[in-house]
């Protein structure tokens, strides 16, 4: 089968994540505004072209003040680094309908390699006709790796927040034309 060009159904489509708060919990959020391109022979998803981009400006942790300072010098600084960018570079089948998707990612001005865990949920129609298909990713980063090193020290020991940010996204695409 040729390869397809697919585009994100963003209504139907997640891009959440969680960072360690105060060492005992976390703090979960998502990006309203994203895009991607996504050229696959749903057949063999390993020579799949895979480009993606996050508007920063669109976080939400349920707390505008916190919200506005992750915009902020502090963090993602999003007047000089709007965007966060993912171009795949490798896709490797791991399991039935399981990949592991390298690519690099820009976050901050940086560019780094990262794995995601990427699953194939399937296709099928919708009832307008229209072929969709699901996918399923997961990862982390370390904030440290791109820069973002705001933090304080806690008066118990540790830090405010966790290096590790864990990323998770549900997408549905829609196969177009």
């Amino acid at each position: 089968m040729a390869k397809t060009v697919w585009a994100v159904d963003a209504s139907h489509s997640a891009v959440d994540f969680s960072v360690r708060h105060m060492m005992i919990a976390k703090v979960k959020g998502t990006f309203h505004a994203f895009e991607s391109n996504i050229v696959a022979d749903e057949n063999d998803l390993t020579t799949a072209e895979i480009s993606f981009k996050i508007d920063l400006s669109s976080v939400d942790t349920r707390n505008g003040d916190r919200d506005a300072h992750l915009k902020s010098g502090d963090f993602f600084d999003i007047e000089k680094f709007p965007t966060l960018d993912f171009q795949a570079t490798s896709i490797t089948k791991s399991g039935e309908g399981e990949y592991e998707v390298t690519g690099d990612v820009t976050l901050h001005g940086v560019t780094r390699s990262e794995t995601f865990e990427v699953t194939f949920e399937g296709s099928g129609k919708d009832p307008w006709g229209n072929t969709k298909a699901g996918f399923s990713a997961s990862g982390s980063i370390k904030r440290s790796d791109y820069g973002l090193t705001y933090n304080a020290a806690l008066e118990t020991g540790g830090v405010l927040i966790g290096d590790e940010v864990k990323i998770s996204l549900e997408i549905e695409a829609l196969q177009q034309g």
